[in-house]
């Protein structure tokens, strides 16, 4: 597979998982970053080995060493950045949620359709053997029909000048936590005769239109019910997801692999089993999907009108909640 040229925007906390090692076990090269105001540049370019330091986003984007643009931006300049590497051709590999709200969703969606410009969400815990496990047990029949989606995404509070804490800045536990849970929901719709709708969302601010937890109720058109439950204020991480169906259940101890635990429990008549499904990165396998779509035209899981639905449920969930969208 030809190497990938990654050019990086922001030296943000998330690239060190998300980009760069998966860059350095996959052999691609982290061609260029592009400092915020207040980033280290250039300590993370030496850190991480990454080839140059450029001046700007807009000098990032136009640089012809770089093929691929990985935006984990604040959420509020997803869609924004999104675009203009779009404009110049670059491939797309962006931060969850796709943009701020499904408007600019849309708009990202259509320039990449008229530009033939790939572009995919990281929602990464899709790519790992965890999710496939899951889902494969509802596909070859092992818990039955599908009843209830249980999805729990908490984590210890973040520093107060955080960006997920801004609403200026498109922050707040939906958007950072419950993007996930939702995404979960919508991808088992093929087991529950469609996509989900929020029936009620119910959400604590810590500021103005900031929701720092959200529980979210959902139901999908077999009569399938699910819950979403987000916080940014808890006292550990806990990700976990659970499938139960008519004829067993299926609990994920860690599904997007956060903590290290790779653990599923299946309960069926026949007892219960715990699976290890293996701790290499879901930024990983993530990272080598975007590369072989790149390289010979692997099909993507998800694609632009994958991020627009999912930002159409984000927004319904903050209309259900009370809370302005982003």
């Amino acid at each position: 597979m030809t190497s990938l040229r990654i050019g990086v925007l922001g030296a943000s906390r998330i690239a060190e998982s998300a980009i760069v090692r998966p860059a350095q076990i996959l052999g691609h090269r982290l061609g260029a970053v592009a400092p915020r105001d207040t980033d280290p540049a250039p300590a993370f370019a030496q850190t991480y080995g990454v080839e140059r330091v450029v001046d700007s986003y807009a000098d990032l984007i136009a640089d012809p060493e770089v093929d691929v643009v990985y935006n984990p931006l604040a959420n509020a300049f997803h869609a924004e950045w999104n675009l203009k590497a779009i404009e110049a051709g670059k491939a797309v590999l962006t931060e969850k949620p796709f943009a701020r709200n499904a408007v600019e969703a849309e708009l990202v969606r259509r320039a990449a359709r008229e530009r033939g410009v790939p572009i995919m969400e990281g929602f990464h815990y899709l790519f790992h053997p965890i999710i496939q496990r899951m889902f494969g047990l509802l596909e070859d029949g092992t818990l039955g029909t599908l009843q209830r989606v249980e999805v729990v995404m908490r984590m210890p509070e973040p520093k107060p000048d955080d960006p997920r804490w801004s609403l200026d800045l498109a922050g707040g536990t939906v958007m950072d936590l419950g993007c996930y849970s939702l995404h979960v929901h919508r991808q088992l719709g093929r087991f529950a005769g469609g996509e989900p709708t929020v029936v009620a969302a119910r959400a604590i601010e810590r500021d103005p239109g900031v929701d720092e937890s959200c529980d979210i109720d959902l139901v999908f058109p077999s009569g399938a019910t699910g819950s979403s439950i987000n916080s940014m204020t808890w006292d550990r991480f806990e990700m976990t997801l659970r499938l139960v169906g008519d004829r067993g259940e299926a609990f994920a101890h860690d599904y997007p692999l956060q903590s290290g635990d790779d653990r599923i429990t299946v309960i069926t008549d026949s007892g219960a089993v715990v699976e290890r499904l293996g701790t290499r990165s879901t930024y990983t396998y993530q990272l080598d999907t975007f590369a072989r779509h790149l390289a010979d035209g692997t099909a993507f899981p998800i694609d632009a009108d994958d991020a627009v639905t999912t930002m159409e449920l984000i927004d319904s969930t903050y209309r259900a909640a009370g809370l302005p969208l982003r």
